[in-house]
């Protein structure tokens, strides 16, 4: 199987303010770019777009391929269930709007502390491995979001976990919040096989400052930013596949173009790549990615990855963009709640997978681009 997975998180949108008008088209299009060129792997979940990922990739994928050709991974997304007894009915749910007869991967979604002690009180683990048992999953694993000893912790009482979604990136390698290099080493520890999430890390490694870009573009100009960033995660050993959410055509076939006959880069390449890592974190106000599982409970309807965003111009590139800044925060702002519209409920940061301390965050960005 080739390396490159398509992410359902990001797809091309009719309305860019409404996250669950996915472009079905479009989307079309994309699918059959990627499929064309050999590769198969799709990964989606059920509260991605609002709850509609999962319908696009039946309109796009299932509907329109024989079930062999292509590889789906959906998760079991316990933050959006209530209690233990809700889980057969979601997970049906879930097959309905996919339109298969099985799930390649199934993941328990986003763990860490609090999430897992949640899986283990619901019999989560127990309920994955049935649904192998019954045939209606064929592998089965988690993706996480916490410390390497955490993770540890999980590998040791769940050993017949077959694989674990990383976080990992050149932003995060030595990080020591996501700590993904630790988290990464871990894995393979355990022997498990790694799915890789977040390598452009939201989009903030498609777009570097002049100082860091014209580090890659001088080592190398025949190849885009972003696909360092994919590359690599692509390269590390035991990965076996490398989530893009890709949000248009032109996104599709960058990815392509390097990881059809894909070639790992080397350890000079590695090092050069890690030590860049540490120079971007400067130039990163807020290392959001976007997932927007911050938004989907928010009561003010703030959106808090498209503020988050628009400030991470504004401190990257100064007083020259404001006015364009501030424009675009208006528009936003009509359609949704302002920053300063936060009631510090709290909801958002048990959602955020990168632990942001978003409400201290919408009080610097309200302070900021509402003047």
């Amino acid at each position: 199987m080739k390396k490159l997975a398509f992410g359902l998180m990001r797809l091309p949108l009719c309305d860019p303010n409404d996250n669950k008008s996915i472009d079905i088209e479009k989307t079309k299009e994309m699918v059959d770019e990627f499929m064309g060129h050999g590769f198969t792997y799709f990964d989606t979940a059920a509260p991605y777009h609002g709850g509609m990922s999962e319908n696009a990739f039946r309109l796009a994928v299932a509907e329109r391929y024989p079930r062999e050709s292509y590889t789906v991974t959906d998760k079991l997304s316990l933050f959006a269930i209530g209690t233990k007894e809700e889980m057969p009915a979601f997970f049906d749910r879930q097959f309905e709007k996919l339109g298969v007869e099985y799930i390649d991967y199934y993941l328990v979604h986003a763990l860490g502390r609090d999430a897992y002690a949640k899986a283990k009180d619901f019999g989560a683990f127990d309920f994955v491995r049935q649904k192998k048992a019954e045939g209606k999953i064929c592998h089965i694993g988690f993706s996480f979001h916490d410390s390497a000893e955490m993770l540890e912790t999980i590998l040791t009482e769940q050993p017949d976990m077959e694989f674990v979604q990383l976080q990992i990136n050149y932003l995060d390698w030595l990080d020591d919040g996501v700590q993904a290099k630790k988290c990464y080493e871990v894995a393979r520890r355990y022997g498990k096989e790694v799915l890789i999430m977040e390598p452009v890390k939201g989009g903030a490694l498609a777009s570097l400052s002049e100082k860091s870009e014209k580090v890659l573009k001088e080592y190398d100009p025949s190849f885009s930013v972003a696909s360092w960033a994919v590359r690599f995660c692509a390269s590390l050993d035991g990965v076996f596949a490398v989530l893009s959410g890709m949000s248009n055509i032109e996104q599709m076939r960058d990815n392509i173009s390097y990881m059809e006959d894909f070639t790992p880069l080397t350890e000079d390449e590695m090092r050069m790549m890690t030590d860049l890592g540490v120079a971007v974190r400067n130039d990163i106000a807020i290392p959001c990615t976007a997932c927007r599982y911050c938004t989907d409970g928010c009561p003010q309807k703030i959106a808090i990855p498209d503020y988050f965003n628009l400030y991470n111009s504004y401190h990257r590139f100064g007083s020259v963009y404001n006015v364009h800044l501030g424009n675009r925060y208006k528009k936003i702002a009509e359609s949704n709640g302002k920053c300063s519209d936060c009631i510090e409920c709290g909801l958002c940061e048990e959602h955020c997978p990168q632990h942001l301390p978003i409400r201290d965050l919408l009080r610097r960005v309200a302070g900021e681009l509402e003047k």
